[in-house]
């Protein structure tokens, strides 16, 4: 398989938010994209998204100009597959669609070369039962990207049952190549990230149903108390600064007592069935109406990168 020192040119499959947002990633640091998908409108939502991003960084100083255009001219956008015969690597970020990526995969498999890796950025489905419509699915695995992706440098690698070690390691290389922080996972519903976040969400929904706090509450609780710990120190990491004994004391009389539901339930159920989709539809667990959305992402993002900035520069600083 082609290697870190071999790999010059990645296609992307899917323009939405996770792919051009990886498009530019890549970019930036070197690589030449091509970024594909099946709809011409998504596309041009992507050109144009990119070419905002990019000339906010130029007005704020981090990017000259002319940079910026070198970076632009790295990016081919295509609707046509068949140039996937011609790139090093493969980045696949279409719908979470077990079925639909499947299909995808049975017929890009057959296009791309024999000797590259390619990866699916899912978020939680099985890289096994992927890989059954993969030619070669030694060569196939995960490489789960956390959005927003510019800001976060967690990169979840999944390996399958028929993953090759060696391949782990090529996306592993690929990921610290573009300063991303990989962590090798074997395949498991949900993988790590999104087990550890859908049980604090199964506990939050629960609490919000027993009545003791509401939601804000429950959001000031995260934010403000374990948030910052979280940040700073894993589960684990929390457990041995608080005290194992502790730990275990209150795990003897408290795991019994959490929610244990094995479906959607509560306010999240009866939202979604409302259609209340949260941000994108100006409605959820919060009101979003009046043009209150644009400050919401802002506001989101700027916190993110001053959690973000610190976090990671005194993990630069230990390495």
């Amino acid at each position: 398989m082609k290697d870190i020192t071999q790999i010059k040119r990645i296609g992307i499959a899917g323009a939405g938010t996770m792919g051009y947002s990886m498009a530019e990633i890549f970019a930036t640091h070197g690589f030449e994209i091509l970024l594909f998908d099946i709809s011409e409108d998504q596309i041009k939502k992507a050109q144009e998204f990119i070419r905002i991003n990019r000339s906010v960084e130029v007005e704020q100083g981090q990017l000259t100009e002319e940079a910026s255009v070198e970076l632009l001219e790295r990016i081919q956008f295509t609707t046509d597959n068949s140039l996937f015969s011609d790139v090093d690597f493969v980045v696949e970020a279409i719908v979470e669609n077990l079925e639909i990526k499947k299909t995808f995969w049975s017929e890009l498999s057959q296009i791309v070369p024999e000797d590259i890796v390619i990866v699916s950025n899912t978020s939680g489905l099985s890289i096994t039962q992927l890989a059954e419509a993969v030619i070669g699915p030694e060569r196939f695995l995960g490489m789960h990207w956390i959005n927003p992706p510019h800001i976060i440098r967690l990169i979840e690698v999944i390996k399958g049952e028929k993953t090759a070690d060696e391949n782990v390691t090529i996306v592993e290389d690929l990921a610290k190549s573009v300063g991303k922080i990989p962590v090798a996972v074997n395949d498991a519903p949900g993988f790590v990230l999104n087990r550890l976040q859908f049980a604090v969400m199964r506990e939050a929904l629960h609490i919000l149903e027993e009545g003791i706090a509401d939601i804000p509450g429950i959001d000031a609780v995260m934010k403000y108390g374990l948030g910052i710990r979280y940040a700073s120190l894993g589960p684990f990491e929390v457990a041995d600064f608080g005290g194992l004994d502790i730990f275990h004391n209150i795990a003897e009389y408290l795991f019994a007592d959490l929610s244990t539901a094995d479906k959607d339930f509560g306010k999240m159920k009866e939202l979604y069935e409302a259609g209340h989709l949260g941000v994108k539809t100006g409605k959820g667990f919060y009101d979003y109406s009046e043009g209150k959305v644009e400050k919401v992402i802002r506001e989101r993002n700027i916190n993110y990168e001053k959690v973000a900035k610190a976090l990671y520069t005194n993990l630069d600083e230990k390495s």
